[in-house]
């Protein structure tokens, strides 16, 4: 019998099929997985004791307390950080998934080291809703941060003297849901976008950076120093651009202290706004445990590998609770999505995953997002 390479093509999609089958079988829907999301990494500890095992036996509690902490911070409102849940050793403990050591240094009494602890997910999760405490997991794409200063001299963006530029840069890394990317500022960044362009939101110069930067947004924090008496103020109008942010824009004004250094005061407002915008971004993204949901969604592929990327993006997706497949052809895949909340979150999270929904007709349709993280410049910190 001779194959045909349609019919060879049909054989090897029906083998991986079946074993697909099975693997979706055996995991009850293949329910997704958060990534990162629960892992808290590079806890600095350092400790000294009477000796080098109980310095580090009290480190790695006070990492596991430090780590717990930035989690906790990392996917509730700023709102609530007062209700925020205090537990003892044995109760954090039970809440910890495993942990690793990055990096140490050990003496006879003295431990240091750096460690990374991962959470379980579903304990952190019940915890929260036990105190009535509103989460939000899904992580947004990298944001391009375009801190431009206005002053009797003019607008600055690329050029020096740029204060608030460098207040930005010097913010430490925050470890929220929303990462921070700050740009070279050279040639290529010169020549995709002036200040006055960023002021003005140009969407060709600020698309040409999100792509160079492979985030998924861009913000435009526009910041004016004023003398105030005998210290100085700084009001900041901060607009996020892109299929993400949708002109979102967040004000402050913020008084400097008497005598206070003018890089102080512009590295507590550009905290400040950060702040504001995680915060903006997880009251945008809590979880709905309450509305639990299903969507039939048809799947554009290619072939098995184009389904199999497909599952490894929507494991990406916090709000997304299981995948169901119920038909696999050769250009397309049926599935019923369970996941928290509504469309319009579950489209936003798919997004921050590089995955387009859309609703065409009466009809959902999945696909990947094209030439999504390729050939791009990744700058942060």
């Amino acid at each position: 019998m001779i194959l045909t390479h349609r019919d060879r093509w049909s054989r090897r999609l029906a083998g991986g099929l079946m074993a697909m089958l099975a693997l979706v079988v055996l995991c009850g829907g293949a329910r997704a997985q958060v990534l990162d999301v629960y892992e808290v990494r590079d806890v600095p500890v350092d400790v000294t004791a009477e000796t080098a095992a109980q310095a580090r036996e009290q480190a790695l509690a006070e990492g596991e307390r430090q780590a717990f902490d930035l989690l906790l911070r990392r996917l509730t409102l700023a709102m609530d950080r007062d209700r925020l849940p205090t537990l003892d050793n044995t109760g954090m403990a039970a809440l910890v998934k495993d942990f690793s050591v990055v990096e140490e240094k050990t003496s006879d009494v003295r431990y240091l080291a750096k460690l990374d602890f991962r959470f379980k997910r579903e304990g952190v999760r019940n915890l929260l809703m036990d105190r009535g405490l509103p989460f939000a997991e899904t992580a947004s794409k990298p944001m391009v941060v375009l801190p431009v200063q206005e002053s009797a001299a003019g607008l600055f963006l690329w050029d020096e003297p740029n204060p608030w530029r460098g207040a930005w840069r010097r913010l430490p890394p925050l470890g929220g849901l929303v990462p921070l990317v700050h740009p070279l500022g050279d040639l290529p960044d010169i020549a995709a976008l002036g200040a006055q362009q960023a002021l003005e939101g140009d969407a060709e110069g600020l698309a040409a950076l999100v792509r160079r930067y492979n985030a998924g947004d861009a913000l435009v924090a526009h910041a004016v120093i004023r003398a105030d008496g005998a210290a100085e103020r700084v009001d900041v109008l901060a607009t996020r651009h892109g299929a993400t942010g949708r002109g979102q824009t967040l004000t402050l004004t913020l008084d400097g202290q008497p005598g206070e250094p003018r890089d102080d005061l512009l590295s507590r407002a550009a905290a400040a706004v950060a702040a504001q915008v995680e915060d903006s971004w997880k009251a945008e993204n809590l979880l709905q445990f309450g509305v639990p949901s299903i969507l039939p969604a048809k799947v554009r592929i290619g072939g098995l590998n184009d389904w199999m990327a497909v599952r490894r993006a929507l494991a990406r997706v916090a709000v997304v609770r299981q995948v169901d497949l119920v038909l696999l052809s050769l250009d397309e895949a049926r599935v019923n999505l369970h996941y928290l909340g509504d469309p319009e979150q579950l489209s936003l999270a798919m997004r921050q995953a590089d995955l387009a929904l859309t609703l065409e007709g009466t009809e959902w349709v999945l696909a990947p997002v094209a030439g999504s993280g390729e050939g791009r410049v990744r700058e942060g910190g």
